[in-house]
């Protein structure tokens, strides 16, 4: 049997076809006799209402379309758990795309979702990423993410220097004096800030700074890993740009019998799920990464929804806090209790006073 059409269902309920639309849109007079009358036959006719043909008349599709660099990891699986979350809670769907880190990707994805979504949610950590977007989707709300800050396009960005400087600070706290960084891939917004971050920290202490090459993996953390194992001159520390080099890291390290953090110390950076599990757990700079997602999210819908009459063009940054766990401090001894103490008040100068958000979404 053929789906049953508004058509069917007005002469079902000896009605207009208009009646029927202002009964299921709830917009506009109708008697009461005339709604029971439609449901009736809505019910009876099995009948959905088509959403290509109702976002035509409402200029709506209830859709958001979100472009990521990547899909894989647990990193963008909390970036669209939070998205998904507070799109559900305001009546949309997602649909997700990735550019896979290329910019003819990129915007071969944004061309591809003009007229299909209500508008977009751009994640690019490039140079470029917002002129890109903003030149492409043409009248589509967008909000960028990570693309650095820009005071004239609605855009949320992590302060990836403040929370570098802080994990460089905590590790200087501790005696640390021979701190690496394991840097984020060339060309990256987030990893060049964070390095920029790392620098300027291992300056103010009187630090000479070591800087290893990385990719945001967790092979590549491991590559380093064993590289500073082998080295001549160890580390007593090291700052990854990101959580899944610092896993990486550790595990090379422990796998050439060193102790973390008695031997090395390691701090991460996102505070993605995993670090909390492995052993010993990682101290990092925590972002709230779903709830970032879910933020950007409800920033975007209050812009489509308010006909862009909400100030969306304000670039909104989210303070790193720093998490300590076990793979810096080994809280075993009255001196590393001690550090411990100092290196949360070391932190607590150096990020942000505003709240943080929590973890729930």
């Amino acid at each position: 049997m053929k789906p049953a059409t508004i058509r069917d269902v007005a002469e079902r309920a000896d009605v207009s076809v208009a009646s029927v639309s202002r009964v299921l849109n709830g917009a506009g007079p109708v008697t009461e006799a005339t709604r029971m009358r439609v449901l009736e036959a809505v019910e009876a006719l099995q009948y959905v209402p088509h959403s290509g043909a109702r976002s035509l008349s409402t200029s709506r599709t209830n859709t958001i379309g979100v472009i990521l660099p990547d899909l894989y990891g647990e990193y963008f699986s909390e970036l669209i758990r939070g998205m998904d979350v507070a799109a559900r809670a305001r009546g949309y769907h997602l649909i997700v795309s990735s550019s896979h880190d290329s910019a003819d990707e990129a915007s071969a994805a944004i061309r591809s979702m003009r007229g299909r979504v209500d508008g977009m949610i751009v994640l690019s950590p490039h140079v470029g990423a917002a002129n890109l977007a903003s030149g492409l989707a043409g009248r589509t709300p967008i909000l960028l993410m990570n693309g650095g800050a820009d005071v004239e396009r609605p855009s949320i960005v992590i302060d990836n220097h403040g929370g570098a400087v802080a994990a460089v600070e905590h590790l200087v706290a501790l005696g640390r004096t021979r701190i690496v960084h394991i840097a984020g891939p060339t060309g990256n917004l987030d990893a060049e800030a964070r390095m920029a971050g790392y620098m300027e920290a291992m300056a103010r202490a009187g630090l000479p700074p070591r800087v290893v090459e990385g990719a945001f993996t967790k092979a590549s953390g491991h590559e380093a890993g064993e590289s500073l194992a082998a080295a001549a001159e160890r580390p007593d520390a090291v700052f990854a740009a990101n959580d899944n080099m610092a896993v990486g890291a550790m595990l090379a390290l422990q796998d050439a019998g060193l102790r973390v953090p008695e031997d090395i110390a390691i701090v991460g950076f996102d505070d993605i799920p995993l670090v909390s599990l492995v052993r010993p757990a990682l101290t990092t700079l925590k972002i709230n990464i779903a709830e970032t997602g879910k933020r950007a999210l409800q920033r975007l819908v209050g812009s489509i929804e308010s006909a862009g009459e909400v100030a969306a063009a304000a670039c909104e940054v989210v303070r790193p806090e720093l998490v300590i766990r076990p793979s810096s401090v080994a809280a075993t001894t009255p001196a590393n209790r001690y550090a411990r103490h100092r290196s949360l008040a070391t932190a607590g100068e150096a990020i942000s006073k505003g709240e943080h958000p929590d973890d729930q979404v």
